[in-house]
């Protein structure tokens, strides 16, 4: 990896953060220093239980129990215990449609659906599908789930008819919650319609459709509309104590397998998680007025705002539609209007503000803003620095974190207000988790040399099985380097003990000798004022192993020519050295991309070496994109 990059100097936190921090320096030295399971006891005594936990740990990797036999509810430690007339959600949809609900309202509304799906003779154990955008009701649909002890499925509103069938077939849902359509870039996207074409032959007992576009919108016999079932309602379902490890809910994971992995997280487990990874990457508090801009179908939406955010007692902004629509200011509007304080985002959207330009921002006051958090791929550090620079204006805290849908939290993070990080990399390893990075043979990597990165303990919020396969779980995340979980990327930890997560190890190559993740390549084109996106993938190479060929998404206005792509090239030589050149530049105007707008590099590497692309799907927002690519690669 290139070594400029680990030189940045730590970034200490702001004072204004560092003055509302959750505990002193010297105690979150000693919680860092904590074994997992004695730190993982103490954040439980930070929620309601019914019965507290008195021990932290049963069992190992592939069967462990965190915080066995004592029980509680979700729903109560992230509603009933806030103050009923504070402010939960401030809605807004792309058309300008606005909505305000209390912490009073989401509880009494939860506990009124909890009690319309056991009318409906959803018990403890059930699924129920849920086919919602950044809608209100999917707050209430999945917060009711939790206070019956149903289990719920988030399936991403942007799925192919197919995709969610896979999902339905795999969950066998009692109950499927939906919204007629959602807005998206002006358009309307027609829900219901997919859902129709996904659920044909299906046995599926009960549909609940939110009217939110077309109020008028048909309802075929049977299916039952959310908002009058919920008025209709009048009993209230008490919260079911559940144990700590029952399962709560199925996320699904794809790869580059065709068949999606369904992901089970235990419910209180994953609470204990959410909150503390909240508590640490965000620091939020009461006061606080806070967007996370994910979606409700990606687990960051969960981790962020449905459950951990919740759980602190947060103001949260909700968005549905595209955060770009009408203009690149919408944001900048959004944040303005609301007075937010904190944002979590990914680094593609904030790749996405950069490259609109700063004009947007004009007129817009952002004073309120002093931390912005962030998960999902890597952060190059000219983006880092554009946020905190002109976004921020130089007063706020970037915060990268990292995680995956199996851990359940971004356990790597800068603790908030108490620990620095350095432009580029996700913070250190959060308390109550031990990170690794091993070599291919399983030894310790040393600080600076790139390697696999694996987690050696249990955490409450791991993902405890594939729901129906647990033999594939154990293959998948447990089998390649025994007793330790892992997360097939790549990553360092450097001399200050900061995570550098490269990108996935098939995105790692060996250049005649040289190991190289693509995020260093990548960091290297974005530093050239033309480049707006950048993805570095692997070709095989008789002579040199592997040779690093390019895609590169130019800035508004940029044409596109061999000069380019030379120059382009003498960039990542400049970064890199001369080994690192590329083979091949290749502008191309758009890659493709999943809904939370990360860039999926395995389908550039099948395009770019069988002109096909192969595997999982399901989470590719953008399908055109293959054809531009497939076009632009026969081109050149």
């Amino acid at each position: 990896m290139d070594k400029t990059l680990l030189e940045h100097p730590l970034v200490p936190p702001t004072d204004p953060l560092r003055a509302t921090a959750p505990v002193s320096e010297a105690e979150a030295a000693r919680l860092l220093a904590l074994d997992p399971p004695a730190y993982w006891l103490e954040i439980a005594r930070e929620l309601a239980w019914d019965t507290p936990p008195t021990v932290a740990l049963e069992g190992e990797l592939g069967s462990f129990r965190y915080y066995p036999g004592a029980t509680g509810n979700v729903s109560v430690n992230c509603l009933d215990r806030h103050p009923p007339e504070r402010t939960a959600l401030l809605y807004e949809r792309e058309d300008g449609l606005r909505e305000e609900w209390t912490y009073g309202e989401l509880m009494d509304g939860a506990a009124r659906f909890a009690a319309a799906l056991q009318d409906l003779g959803v018990e403890r154990g059930d699924r129920v599908a849920i086919c919602l955008g950044n809608v209100p009701e999917a707050f209430v649909a999945i917060h009711a789930c939790y206070r019956i002890g149903a289990i719920y499925s988030v399936i991403f509103a942007g799925f192919s008819a197919s995709a969610v069938r896979d999902r339905l077939e795999d969950a066998r849902p009692k109950v499927v919650v939906c919204t007629d359509a959602t807005l998206r870039r002006g358009k309307v996207v027609p829900l219901k319609a997919t859902l129709d074409e996904a659920m044909a032959g299906l046995d599926i007992q009960n549909v609940i459709v939110a009217r939110r576009v077309d109020r008028e919108f048909a309802l075929r016999e049977g299916e039952h509309d959310f908002h009058t079932l919920l008025e209709r309602t009048t009993r209230r379902a008490a919260p079911v104590s559940l144990e700590a490890n029952e399962p709560s809910f199925i996320i699904y994971t794809s790869g580059t397998t065709s068949k999606p992995k369904g992901l089970v997280h235990a419910g209180l487990g994953f609470l204990a998680g959410a909150y503390a990874n909240v508590k640490w990457a965000l620091n939020l508090r009461p006061d606080d007025v806070y967007w996370c801009t994910a979606d409700v179908g990606w687990l960051a939406f969960p981790i962020f705002a449905l459950v951990g955010g919740l759980a602190h007692g947060a103001t949260h902004v909700i968005y549905e539609g595209s955060i770009d629509t009408p203009t690149p200011a919408r944001p900048y509007e959004i944040i303005e209007r609301y007075g937010v304080t904190k944002v979590f985002t990914a680094p593609t959207a904030l790749r996405m503000l950069r490259r609109a330009g700063d004009a947007a921002l004009g007129g817009h006051d952002l004073g309120t803003l002093g931390l912005v958090s962030l998960v999902g791929e890597p952060l190059d550090p000219e983006t880092w620095h554009w946020t905190r620079d002109s976004l921020g204006a130089g007063r706020v805290f970037v915060n990268n974190t990292y995680g995956q849908t199996e851990t359940g939290t971004a356990w790597s993070s800068s603790m908030v207000g108490l620990t620095p990080t350095r432009p580029g990399s996700c913070g250190h390893p959060l308390p109550g988790y031990r990170a690794w990075v091993v070599r291919e043979d399983g030894t310790g990597a040393a600080p600076g040399e790139l390697g696999a990165l694996t987690l050696t303990a249990p955490f409450p919020c791991l993902a405890r099985t594939v729901w129906g396969d647990h033999d594939r779980y154990v293959r998948t995340y447990l089998a390649d380097f025994p007793g330790s979980y892992a997360a097939s990327d790549a990553a360092l930890l450097d001399a200050d003990g900061q995570l550098w997560v490269t990108g996935r190890l098939d995105d790692v190559m060996n250049v005649a000798g040289h190991r190289l993740g693509t995020m260093e390549l990548e960091a290297a084109l974005l530093t050239h004022p033309a480049v707006s996106e950048a993805a570095v993938v692997a070709r095989p190479d008789d002579v040199r192993g592997a040779v690093p060929v390019a895609f590169v998404v130019p800035r508004a206005g940029v044409q596109p020519g061999a000069d380019l792509e030379e120059e382009l090239a003498d960039a990542i030589v400049r970064g890199v050295g001369p080994f690192a050149r590329p083979a091949r530049v290749i502008v191309v105007p758009t890659v493709p991309r999943t809904r939370s707008g990360k860039i999926m590099r395995r389908l550039l590497r099948d395009l770019l070496v069988t002109g096909e692309a192969g595997g999982d799907l399901t989470s590719l927002e953008n399908p055109d994109a293959l054809e531009v690519v497939r076009a632009r690669l026969a081109g050149s």
